[in-house]
């Protein structure tokens, strides 16, 4: 038995348990009822019921899901349209979601689904030249007249390019201040 303070009661029968939880107006729950001998506690159960919804709403609230966004593109896409959709996507993968690209044909558009793909990796290498790490999570698929991927942001190497930045920083700040002191000597 654990009292309402944490405190250990001792080994006693479920109805002297049940009589002290009583007495001081508080409910006897089991959390180990497959202990030997089980194990109870005394809480107001109410209370604890309360504050378990409120700590799963606030884990609810913290919790940012990953939204799939959609970057649509045609097989005979512009170079500076290409670009633009390659900054979109680049944004909305540092923002944590995942990106779908598609290509959408149309007519006889459907017999050079190569150029689909080249488009399609045009466009990971945009992403890559503004220094996005992706990670394929769905490959290219064709789906009537729609080819896609789904891409997200692999977390371990854009750490690592941050870090690394960061380390670039860090020198170039420490090259002035060593140079203004050994003009100074």
């Amino acid at each position: 038995m654990i009292g309402a303070e944490g405190e250990q009661l001792g080994i006693m029968p479920t109805v002297q348990a049940l009589d002290l939880a009583r007495a001081q107006g508080l409910d006897l729950v089991e959390v180990a009822p497959n202990a030997r001998p089980p194990v109870a506690k005394m809480l107001d159960y109410g209370r604890f019921k309360y504050e378990q919804s409120k700590r799963e709403r606030e884990g609810r609230r913290r919790q940012k899901g990953s939204a799939l966004h959609q970057i649509k593109m045609r097989p005979n896409i512009g170079r500076h349209d290409m670009e633009a959709k390659g900054r979109t996507a680049a944004r909305l993968l540092r923002n944590g979601d995942k990106v779908k690209i598609s290509i959408t044909f149309r007519g006889r558009e459907i017999t050079h689904r190569d150029i689909g793909q080249e488009r399609i990796q045009e466009m990971l290498d945009t992403l890559e030249q503004n220094e996005v790490p992706t990670i394929i999570e769905k490959p290219i698929s064709t789906e009537g007249r729609f080819m896609s991927i789904i891409v997200a942001e692999d977390k371990v190497k854009a750490k690592a390019i941050a870090d690394a930045k960061a380390a670039v920083e860090a020198e170039r700040d420490e090259t002035p201040a060593e140079a203004a002191s050994e003009a100074a000597s």
